[in-house]
């Protein structure tokens, strides 16, 4: 999994409050898709028109937000069903980190799984991200920066977030689950090999 430490670039404003997995991406574009081909039908559903051509008004198609790695959200993003392959459509547009006032609990947690990471502020802060943006299409940049754990908009404001000290660790390491378990593969393997002789009849043999 990539590291995540410091990121600076375009953040696009999408501000639709309850945007649910199903609207990140559809249940129907995932039959008979590989993960490598999930990116492009993430947002399908405001990313196209019926006909297929892209939706000019939908802010990821705007050339100033186009390939953003920063999304702006509304309130409890990422709701609905379970449904990892949503971070997987955002990871493959390129979007690195989503700042929103609440997220679904379980979007929420598989963001640190895949080298996203979730950033909550108020309403109002996110806002003002947008605004100054939309002041400098294109031109304009906001900083997420993990191991400070601010954001820091166009104009300079820096806002705290909050971020659970092992979900930043890891991150910070470009670490999943897995990935933290083998950091302590050393002991995992005195405890086995200890409990190998004290229980055999527990262990099969190769």
């Amino acid at each position: 999994m990539n590291k995540f430490t410091r990121l600076e670039g375009v953040a696009a404003p999408f501000l639709r409050a309850n945007v649910d997995t199903d609207m990140i991406i559809p249940m129907t574009r995932l039959v008979g898709t590989t993960r490598a081909d999930i990116e492009a039908s993430g947002f399908a559903l405001f990313r196209f028109n019926k006909d297929g051509t892209e939706n000019p008004d939908f802010a990821l198609n705007q050339p100033a937000w186009k390939g953003a790695p920063i999304l702006l959200a509304g309130d409890n993003f990422g709701c609905g069903s379970s449904r990892e392959a949503a971070v997987w459509a955002l990871a493959g547009m390129g979007i690195r980190a989503v700042i929103a006032p609440s997220f679904g609990d379980i979007f929420y947690n598989n963001c640190f799984q895949n080298g996203v990471l979730p950033v909550e502020l108020p309403i109002e802060a996110i806002e003002q991200l947008a605004e100054e943006m939309r002041a400098a299409p294109g031109n304009a940049r906001v900083t997420v920066d993990l191991e400070r754990q601010i954001v820091v908009s166009p104009r300079g404001r820096e806002m705290p977030f909050k971020v659970e000290a092992n979900r930043r660790d890891a991150l910070l390491q470009g670490l999943d689950d897995i990935g933290v378990t083998l950091t302590h593969q050393d002991a995992i393997a005195a405890w086995q090999a200890k409990d190998r002789a004290a229980r055999p009849w527990v262990w099969l043999k190769a």
